[in-house]
């Protein structure tokens, strides 16, 4: 059987015109690092996403390879109300950071985050070598962020992230 490389191609309308499979290195990133309001889109910095679910048509879940470079944060610490979400990582050791404190994870290692339990959670590489990690998240209609550290919340409305201050002033 030869091997074939297939390059990545907008999400499909249907499982036929799906691709079968492709190298996640070559889903390109995605064009901003974050959909943030500033001035917290800027601190994303460093972090770079592949949707790897997007090229299959998946709906129901996503994927992102993400890579974060080093002083790079995955996202403000925050919470689910609706949505799990598991990393693996890859390569390097980013600090996980959760209400209890932190943890160095290893290359190997996984971390699940139960929606609706409230404990935030963020990775930090604060080492020298890039840091590479699976991220997999449900897509529930209804979910909200919350972020005990920063004066920020959202709502997925309509498949996007709708952002407003504590006080329930948007962005």
């Amino acid at each position: 059987m030869k091997d074939e490389h297939t390059s990545p191609r907008p999400a499909a309308e249907s499982r036929a015109d799906a691709v079968p499979a492709l190298v996640a290195m070559d889903v390109p990133p995605r064009t901003r690092p974050s959909n943030y309001p500033e001035p917290y889109a800027s601190r994303m910095a460093g972090r770079v996403k592949r949707a790897l679910g997007d090229p299959f048509g998946l709906t129901r879940f996503g994927v992102n390879l993400t890579t974060l470079c080093p002083g790079a944060v995955s996202a403000l610490r925050h919470a689910h109300t609706r949505q799990d979400e598991w990393i693996y990582i890859i390569s390097g050791e980013p600090a996980l950071c959760t209400d209890e404190g932190k943890t160095r994870l290893r290359a190997g290692m996984c971390a699940g985050f139960k929606a609706g339990t409230g404990n935030a959670h963020r990775l930090i590489n604060d080492t020298d070598e890039d840091v590479v990690y699976l991220e997999v998240g449900d897509r529930t209609p209804g979910d909200e962020a919350v972020y005990p550290d920063d004066d920020i919340m959202a709502r997925l409305v309509n498949g996007k992230w709708t952002f407003f201050h504590k006080d329930g002033t948007p962005y």
